[in-house]
C-alpha cells in the first residue's frame, strides 16, 4: 500500500481526533488526498469534478428516501405515544415473569426498532421510559443502564434497518432480502437479553408481577392495536409486494401522523411542525455524511485502495473463516471510531470484491456489517449510545461503560454464532427470495458500485 493513502487516512483520524465533525473531516481528507497524493495522471480539474460529482451524486439518490422517512416516523412516535403503548403491550405479553419487566423493555426495543430503524432512536424513546422505570421496581441501576444502553441494538437489526438501507443502496442487493437476515439474529439477541433478566431476576429474589387477566390483557390489546398495527403495515405491505420499502416508509409515516393527531390525540400540529423541522435536519445531516464518506470513498477508488486490499488479503489469507473472523475484528474497531453511516458507505465497497473470492454471499456480510457496526453503539470512544444513556440515567461514561459489559459479551457470543452459521441468516431469506440469496453470492465480481 501506498505511503500517501496511509497519510490521508492519518489526517482523517487526526481530524476526527481534534473534534472535528465526521463530516468535515471526511469532506477535508478526500480532498487533501486528491489534491496533494493521489497517484493518477489526471489533471485536477478532472478530479475536482469527479468529487462534486460524487458530492451531489450521493445525495440525489432515490434509495436514501426510505431512510429519511423512517427518520421521520421514529420521531413521530417519539414524540407521540405510541412508545408508551408499545411498552403497555410488551408488558402485557412477557411482563408477569420473573424479569418480565426487563424482558418488556427488550421486547418493546424490538418492537419500537421495527418501525425506526434506528438505534439511537430506540434509547431515546425506549430508554427514557424503562431506565426508571425498572430502577423504581427493584432493578439494580447497573442492570437497568446496561440493558437499555445494549437492547436498542435491536433497532439496527430488526428490519427496517437504517443500516441496511444504505448497504443495499452501495451493494446493489434486494432491500427486502437483506432485511430478511434480520430476524433471526433479533431473536437470538431478544432470547440472550430475556434469559440474561430471568436469571438476574431469579438470584435477587425479585418479586414477580400478577399475571393479567384475559380481559386486562385484551385491555392492553385495544389499547395498543393502532401502535402493534403499525410494523404489521410495513411488514406485510413490503414482503407481500403491495408497496415498496420507499413507499413503506413514506406510509409508516403518514399512518403515524394520522395515529398520534387524530386517534390518540397526544400530538398537536404545532408539535407536528416541530417534529417535521427536527427530522429535517437530521435527515440533512445524514445527507451531508453520506456525501462527505462519498468524497473520501473516491479518493480511495482512485488510489485503487478496495484491489490493493483484495490482492494482499488472497496472497496471505485462503481460508474464508480465518478471513471472516479478521474482517469482524475489523468491523469492530472500525465501530468504536466511525458512525454507521460512513463506516457503511465507506468500507463496503473496498471489501465487497472479497467476498466472491472467498465464496461470501454479500446479504450474509451485509447483516455480519450491521451488528458489527451496531455493537459499535456502545463500545467507546464513540459509541453514540453511551452518551445518550450518561444524560437519561445522569450517570458519568465509566459508569455506563461498566453497566453494558455484560449485554457485550451477549452480543458478541450472538455475533460469534452469525458468522460461522451463514444458513442460519440466509434460511429465511432462501425461503423467499432464492434468487436474491444466489445473485449474492455473485455480486462482489462486480463493482458493487451501487451509490
Amino acid at each position: 500500500m501506498d505511503k500517501s493513502i496511509l497519510y490521508v487516512i492519518l489526517i482523517f483520524f487526526g481530524l476526527l481526533g481534534l473534534t472535528i465533525p465526521v463530516y468535515m473531516s471526511l469532506f477535508a481528507a478526500g480532498i487533501v488526498g486528491m489534491a496533494f497524493f493521489a497517484q493518477t495522471q489526471m489533471p485536477f480539474e478532472i478530479q475536482s469534478m469527479l468529487l462534486v460529482e460524487g458530492f451531489y451524486k450521493a445525495m440525489d439518490n432515490f434509495a436514501l428516501v426510505v431512510v429519511l422517512f423512517f427518520v421521520l416516523c421514529g420521531n413521530i412516535m417519539t414524540a407521540g405515544s405510541i412508545v408508551k403503548k408499545l411498552i403497555n403491550f410488551a408488558k402485557a405479553v412477557v411482563g408477569f415473569f420473573p424479569g418480565g419487566l426487563a424482558m418488556a423493555g427488550v421486547v418493546a426495543c424490538g418492537l419500537f426498532g421495527a418501525i425506526s430503524g434506528s438505534t439511537v432512536a430506540t434509547v431515546v424513546a425506549i430508554g427514557g421510559f424503562m431506565i426508571p422505570a425498572l430502577i423504581a421496581d427493584g432493578y439494580d441501576e447497573s442492570f437497568s443502564v446496561g440493558l437499555m444502553t445494549s437492547a436498542p441494538i435491536l433497532g439496527i437489526i430488526i428490519p427496517p434497518s437504517i443500516s441496511m438501507m444504505l448497504y443495499a443502496a452501495v451493494t446493489n442487493d434486494s432491500l427486502a432480502a437483506l432485511f430478511m437476515t434480520g430476524y433471526v439474529p433479533g431473536f437470538l439477541l431478544i432470547v440472550s437479553f430475556c434469559l440474561y433478566a430471568y436469571i438476574v431476576a431469579r438470584r435477587g429474589g425479585m418479586v414477580m408481577r400478577a399475571r393479567p387477566s384475559w380481559a386486562e390483557f385484551w385491555a392492553t390489546v385495544k389499547d395498543s392495536i393502532w401502535a402493534i398495527l403499525l410494523p404489521v403495515i410495513i411488514f406485510v405491505g413490503i414482503y407481500s409486494g403491495v408497496f415498496t420499502a420507499n413507499e413503506a416508509a413514506v406510509i409508516a409515516s403518514v399512518y403515524a401522523f394520522i395515529v398520534e393527531i387524530f386517534i390518540h390525540k397526544n400530538l398537536s400540529f404545532g408539535q407536528a411542525k416541530k417534529v417535521i423541522v427536527s427530522s429535517a435536519v437530521q435527515s440533512a445531516t445524514l445527507l451531508i455524511i453520506v456525501s462527505g464518506a462519498t468524497v473520501f470513498g473516491k479518493y480511495l477508488a482512485v488510489e485503487r485502495l478496495p484491489e490493493l486490499i483484495a490482492e494482499t488479503v488472497t496472497a496471505s489469507i485462503t481460508n474464508k473463516w480465518v478471513f471472516l473472523g479478521i474482517v469482524n475484528l475489523f468491523l469492530l474497531v472500525v465501530g468504536m471510531f466511525m458512525d454507521v453511516v460512513s463506516a457503511t458507505i465507506i468500507i463496503t465497497p473496498i471489501l465487497l470484491p472479497l467476498l466472491a473470492r472467498f465464496g461470501i454471499n454479500t446479504l450474509h456480510f451485509g447483516l455480519l456489517m450491521t451488528v458489527n457496526l451496531g455493537i459499535g453503539y456502545i463500545t467507546p470512544p464513540v459509541g453514540v449510545s453511551l452518551y445518550i444513556a450518561m444524560t437519561l440515567a445522569k450517570k458519568d461514561l465509566i459508569f455506563v461503560v461498566r453497566s453494558i459489559l455484560p449485554f457485550l459479551a451477549l452480543q458478541i457470543a450472538v455475533l460469534a454464532i452469525l458468522v460461522y452459521w451463514p444458513d442460519l441468516i440466509l434460511f429465511l431469506p432462501k425461503l423467499f427470495y432464492p434468487e436474491a440469496v444466489q445473485a449474492g453470492f455473485m455480486s462482489g465480481l462486480g463493482t458493487g458500485g451501487g451509490m
